[in-house]
């Protein structure tokens, strides 16, 4: 846990590209860096010219791990490229993305956003097969799932369509098409996939679209896809649309294909997307990301009025929300907080001393902004309640008479298990505590949340919250888009799921 932070951790970052006239590491590259607050574990870029691919990945921010050096290594026609937050498997290189292994039709590299609920399973399946497995990621469970052929019940009976509706044979898709499909088929919880093979690039989404893809149009005669739209910016692609749950993107020298597998799954994409992970600039089903932020901020200061004199926000995800809240409250907005933006990438710990510091090394007050007023102050969420108290203290220690603290997020009681780092139930600090004892906790002179049906129709932008039944919130009310094992619930399990299987 990062001693400076008590939020959610992001899951990952995936891209892909296939352009025959671009640097396309280069361009990967680029992408990543816009991707980075997705993941600041580790970062890798695997490419292939058609007939062999390379690698290079390491621990460490994208700047950290590519070079000039081995980005002139890495070069191709197509590539794909991932940062990475561990969600399962340790922090070590060999889990570090994306994977790569040769198989009988060329090589095949993985990248992977989300957490596969039933990875124990699939794991332990291959082990059974004589499969051999040397990292402790559900990544490379599903790898080498892609690899080898298998005789899935219920395979020849699936039901596929393409982009325009009509429907294709399951025995007429390309080989692996056939083995995305059957994957989809036997692989339950979160993923979006960026699949490398040596003359094309596949993205897939999985059948609930708990995480976001998206695809672009780069130049006259290439294509990407990522995980966010801001990627897609930073590069100079053009915004094409959403990849939808359960679709299969192709993309080749021919351009693009798309299958759908049909299903019935309940659509759950994750809303902290919207509340906290997706940069504010990135475009999500038509959504702006900051608009929507500032209509949660104005929902809670509908919800949650207080007499004050400033708005302040937690920089920097916290702040459209608290334009928001002023916007709605009539209050007036201030920077009250400066935050330091590259203490918590670091991966040294500081000593007892810098320890008791503690926010100050994060964050330094601005005084003149805070001395003798009544401040509202806004945060995204609160997982653990760890940095709460401390923040409170500081604005305190700056002079300010009052601080009430507004939350664009109803309480987290539940923990996730669809690629986020949620922490486990008795971490969580509203699991087992009321709002007064949370208040108490965090020193504020009153506490609010935005409430469920409030953060429901932010996101929906209506009046109607019930509407919205498209996302997921069951890190707050407990109801799983889909069967979770009961084994994951333990306090006492480890983020190495995998240990002993």
């Amino acid at each position: 846990m990062n001693v400076f932070d008590d939020k959610p951790h992001e899951e990952c970052g995936v891209f892909a590209v296939y352009a025959p006239n671009r640097d396309v590491p280069r361009v990967t590259f680029f992408a990543l860096y816009a991707l980075q607050h997705r993941g600041q574990e580790s970062a890798g870029i695997v490419s292939s010219d058609g007939n062999t691919a390379k690698i290079h990945k390491d621990m460490g921010l994208v700047s950290q791990v590519f070079k000039e050096d081995n980005l002139e290594m890495l070069q191709g026609t197509h590539a794909i490229g991932h940062t990475r937050y561990s969600t399962t498997g340790s922090s070590h290189v060999k889990n570090a993305q994306p994977y790569l292994i040769e198989t009988l039709h060329g090589p095949l590299s993985v990248a992977h956003n989300g957490n596969l609920t039933n990875a124990h399973t699939l794991r332990k399946r291959l082990l059974e097969r004589g499969g051999g497995l040397s990292s402790t990621s559900d990544s490379e469970v599903l790898t080498y799932m892609l690899a080898v052929p298998t005789q899935l019940s219920g395979f020849e009976t699936a039901r596929v369509k393409t982009e325009n509706g009509s429907s294709v044979n399951i025995k007429d898709v390309d080989f692996w098409q056939s083995q995305l499909i059957s994957f989809m088929l036997e692989a339950e919880g979160a993923y979006t996939l960026g699949v490398l093979t040596k003359d094309a690039v596949y993205g897939v989404r999985d059948l609930q679209g708990l995480r976001p893809l998206c695809l672009g149009k780069l130049g006259d005669n290439g294509w990407v896809f990522a995980s966010e739209s801001c990627a897609l910016n930073t590069i100079g692609a053009e915004f094409i649309r959403d990849i939808e749950p359960g679709e299969i993107i192709r993309i080749d020298q021919r351009g693009v294909t798309s299958l759908k597998l049909e299903h019935h799954k309940q659509l759950a994409m994750c809303s902290f997307e919207y509340v906290y992970f997706a940069r504010p600039d990135t475009n999500l089903e038509g959504n702006v990301v900051h608009d929507v932020r500032q209509r949660i901020g104005r929902r809670l200061a509908k919800e949650a009025p207080v007499e004050a004199d400033v708005v302040v926000a937690v920089p920097d995800s916290a702040t459209p929300h608290g334009i928001g809240y002023s916007l709605e409250s009539g209050i007036p907005y201030t920077e009250g907080l400066i935050k330091n933006r590259y203490i918590g990438r670091t991966f040294i710990t500081p000593d007892q001393s810098l320890r008791e510091i503690g926010m100050q090394l994060k964050y330094n007050p601005l005084r003149a902004n805070l001395a003798g007023k009544r401040v509202v102050l806004i945060d995204d969420s609160i997982v653990r309640g760890t940095t709460s108290g401390p923040l409170v203290k500081l604005l305190r220690d700056a002079g300010a008479l009052e601080v009430h603290l507004r939350v664009a997020c109803p309480p987290i009681r539940h923990p996730c298990f669809m690629g986020v780092d949620m922490a486990t139930r008795g971490q969580l600090i509203a699991h087992n505590r009321s709002l007064e004892e949370i208040r108490v906790h965090i020193g504020a002179d009153s506490l609010a949340y935005i409430t469920e049906e409030g953060l429901r129709a932010a996101i929906s932008n209506t009046d109607v919250p019930a509407a919205d039944t498209g996302h997921c919130y069951a890190c707050m009310t407990g109801n799983y888009p889909l069967k979770i094992p009961e084994w994951l619930f333990a306090e006492t399990r480890d983020k190495n799921v995998f240990e002993g299987v």
